[in-house]
């Protein structure tokens, strides 16, 4: 079978590996769709250093169930539609132990501490396989991106007397966009692409600041001098983590889902002047994807939006050398298996 396989040095190959047969308790999926993750494309660019050095890329999948080993349980059947959870977790550790398995302390995540997804067919434990109803199978390779956007939301307790701020029109701040909007919450949409920017408004923004233009909020006249309760940071940059503090009302949440590529230099004084709470939010619970599931299949997620391209394993190359001059232009882009 084929595999995509890409190293920290902008190299990018398709290999070919034994088709792998389903042990006991695991499942074999026909692995339709993939999407392209930021840590891919950092990966790929040499800017991850988690990420093993070759690795097959993958993470978000879109697949469908081949065959089933023995211990599976009868509910997950050869020919459904599926996605999959793609972090490990240990079991043992202070975040198992919290039942916060997706900030598991020796996570390995599909395409990055381990190889992926972006192969013809891959085995899983069935604990790990989520049955995605009807969606079509395109659909679900965009289920993990939004669920580490409806964990954030759901780490800024958000409600609907909140005013939430996303900096970032990303897959994932688009989720979170999505979940605030769902939750009742007032939502602005920040971002520095006004494409983005009017996507974020399609999906529930009730109102877009173009922090290229404007690095302070020019809307406050509009929400009657109400700041930001919660502010979710989706970038990972110097810059919005600042604005992130700096913006949020006294006593607000601040959560935290990008990795800045350097250190952030903070004025911590707002830290106790406002009582801040400062959560970090990391990768997605198994209800984040449900409630995704549930979302998309209300059939009101403009899906072709959504995805900027499709593409074949011997595209592969010439998108990740685009993708890495053109980084604002992309929301997902699916390699078709």
């Amino acid at each position: 079978m084929k595999a995509i396989q890409i190293t920290h040095n902008q190299e990018y190959n398709i290999i070919e590996l034994p088709r792998p047969v389903p042990k006991a308790g695991e499942v074999l999926l026909k692995v339709q769709y993939v999407g392209f993750c930021g840590s891919d494309i950092n990966t790929f660019m040499g800017r991850n250093a988690m990420a093993l050095n070759p690795v097959i890329p993958g993470h978000e999948i879109g697949a469908t169930i081949e065959e089933v080993g023995a211990d599976v349980p009868t509910s997950l059947k050869p020919g459904m539609v599926v996605t999959c959870n793609p972090y490990t977790n240990c079991g043992q550790c202070a975040s198992c132990r919290n039942r916060r398995f997706n900030a598991c302390q020796h996570n390995e995540t599909l395409g990055v501490q381990r190889d992926g997804a972006m192969r013809e067919y891959i085995t899983l434990p069935w604990q790990k396989i989520i049955p995605a109803g009807n969606l079509p199978v395109k659909t679900c390779a965009l289920i993990e991106p939004m669920s580490v956007g409806f964990h954030a939301v759901s780490r800024g307790q958000v409600t609907d007397n909140d005013v939430v701020m996303v900096i970032g029109c990303g897959m994932v701040g688009l989720g979170a966009i999505v979940r605030a909007s769902l939750r009742g919450a007032t939502v602005i949409a920040a971002d520095i692409d006004e494409e983005k920017l009017a996507l974020a408004k399609e999906l529930g923004a009730d109102y877009t600041v173009n922090t290229k233009e404007h690095f302070v909020l020019p809307i406050d006249g509009k929400l009657n001098g109400v700041s930001p309760s919660v502010i979710i940071e989706a970038v990972g940059s110097v810059p919005t983590y600042q604005m992130a503090i700096e913006q949020v009302a006294f006593t607000g949440r601040v959560v935290c889902i990008g990795y800045a590529k350097s250190e952030v230099l903070m004025q911590t004084r707002f830290f106790v002047q406002k009582e801040l709470d400062i959560r970090g939010s990391r990768n997605a619970l198994p209800e984040d994807f449900e409630a995704v599931i549930r979302y998309l299949e209300r059939g009101t997620c403009p899906v072709d939006k959504l995805i900027t391209k499709v593409i074949k394993p011997d595209e592969g190359f010439e998108t990740l050398r685009w993708w890495s001059q053109n980084p604002g232009k992309v929301f997902r882009i699916l390699m078709e298996m």
